[in-house]
């Protein structure tokens, strides 16, 4: 199989478009068109798992956390990222980073930890901006149908958890061809009325090109009239965190006990109780004190999330319970998530779980 094929499998979920601008998704070394016959998913790319996965003679590894986060300025000696490349490259094993594309999608890595405590409907915590634009396409009212199922096939329409999304208007379209124009209806140097559809749909930004593409190989026009317009909308399914309620409230020890059990966490960090039943549960695995006010506008029992410092804990007693359960703790699903999604869409092809506990943390 092809490297492309997976890379294409994983960002039809996760989007690369979805990562924040800090960091570094997707193939970091190998190419694209290369073939690969196994694959290795792990949480971090360590020295450790590189060798676990030339052990086991896999061509590919699929981690979480980006090797190459920061700009490389040397690859000598002594520097983790120039031992991972030289093993990689010596092996002919090519590399993808899936991170916060993730983090950032609605049925991603949040959505299996919420599950594992028990919470299936959910909502992202804080939706991203700037990502949507309204496409306005006119074309003769007979084949506005042909061309709205070609703007969805391609991606357009997808209004939270509804798709095929659209808005039709009937009106009259006015055109006078030059005789250089080969008109798919009416005469040349003479004005022509057509009976048009104004076909509307919402459009991720990201897929603009690929969903213009597709309408332009549907529309019987030769000059295809149509319009762009940048949209203020948050998207409802891609963000930061996710909120969702349990189907039974329960007291804040009994909780977090939930928590540290399911998630098989050892140790839990949190704010002083609040002696007030948890039922909202915000999350956002990995480093999340930056959703801290977002949890607390949308009035979550408790949010859980890592590497908390000090200075968050102040002030929860009157607003949830904050617990910090663990960046490892709270990620290490993400093989779990990554072995699911891939052996659903291609069941004969080789993943394997990495076995390396790769958590710098301690505790004593």
């Amino acid at each position: 199989m092809k490297i492309a094929e997976i890379a294409s499998c994983l960002e039809s979920i996760s989007p690369l478009a979805l990562q924040e601008e800090y960091d570094n998704c997707g193939l970091l070394l190998g190419d694209p068109g290369g073939e690969f016959h196994k694959a290795l998913l792990c949480l971090d790319l360590t020295c450790e798992v590189m060798t676990e996965a030339i052990k086991n003679q896999c061509d590919l590894v699929i981690s979480h956390h980006p090797f190459i986060f920061r700009g490389l300025k040397k690859l000598t000696p002594g520097q983790p990222e120039t031992a991972i490349i030289t093993m990689a490259i010596k092996h002919d094993i090519a590399i993808y980073a899936i991170h916060t594309n993730l983090d950032n999608t609605l049925h991603g890595l949040n959505a299996l930890v919420l599950s594992k405590i028990g919470i299936s409907k959910y909502r992202i915590l804080s939706p991203k901006a700037g990502m949507l634009s309204k496409l306005a396409v006119f074309c003769p009212a007979d084949h506005a149908g042909k061309v709205r199922q070609a703007l969805f096939d391609a991606g357009a329409g997808h209004i939270g958890n509804y798709d095929c999304c659209s808005y039709n208007m009937h009106g009259k379209g006015t055109f006078r061809a030059s005789d250089q124009a080969n008109p798919f209806v009416g005469e040349k140097n003479m004005l022509h009325v057509e009976l048009e559809t104004r076909v509307e749909v919402i459009v991720p930004r990201y897929h603009e090109s690929k969903i213009l593409a597709a309408l332009m190989a549907v529309h019987p026009y030769e000059e295809v009239a149509y319009d762009l317009y940048p949209l203020h909308n948050t998207r409802p399914d891609a963000g930061a965190g996710l909120i969702g309620e349990l189907d039974e409230p329960c007291d804040e020890a009994g909780f977090l006990e939930r928590i540290r059990l399911a998630l098989d966490i050892p140790v839990i960090r949190h704010s002083s109780f609040r002696l007030k039943p948890v039922r909202r549960v915000a999350l956002c695995t990995g480093s999340g004190s930056f959703l801290i006010r977002e949890a607390i506008s949308s009035k979550a029992d408790a949010y859980l999330t890592a590497d908390l410092k000090y200075h968050d804990f102040f002030g929860m007693e009157n607003n949830m319970l904050l617990a910090d359960i663990g960046h490892y703790e709270s990620e290490k699903w993400v093989k779990e998530w990554l072995h699911a999604v891939l052996i659903e869409k291609f069941p004969n092809f080789a993943f394997l779980i990495s076995e390396v506990n790769t958590n710098p943390v301690h505790y004593f």
